[in-house]
């Protein structure tokens, strides 16, 4: 896969500084700028679709005229949330006696 450049950051000293007390051994500053502008682009993504998700579903609820109140939304979510962590507590139970 062809490599690109990104241009050069200028920052203070005290910033470099900072951020190479904190680099893990073997870690680059370049690696750590790389992977630090890749997360940021991935977290501005996953912002960006959860905002298209959510005209989405506004433009879907005007057509349908078809509204959910935040409390049968929450209890949606909560149940949800139950039912993953018993099939995750499941899970855990079943390798656990694997293990055994």
């Amino acid at each position: 896969m062809k490599t690109a450049q990104l241009p050069p950051v200028r920052v203070l000293a005290s910033v470099r500084e900072q951020i190479e007390s904190v680099l893990l051994e073997g870690e680059t500053l370049s690696t750590f700028v790389e992977k630090a502008a890749v997360e940021a682009a991935q977290r501005r993504q996953a912002q960006q679709e959860f905002v298209a998700r959510g005209r989405s579903s506004l433009a879907q609820a005007r057509k349908s005229g078809k509204y959910y109140s935040a409390a049968d939304a929450l209890e949606a979510m909560s149940t949800r949330l139950a039912a993953a962590r018993a099939a995750a507590q499941h899970s855990d139970d079943c390798a656990q006696d694997e293990r055994q």
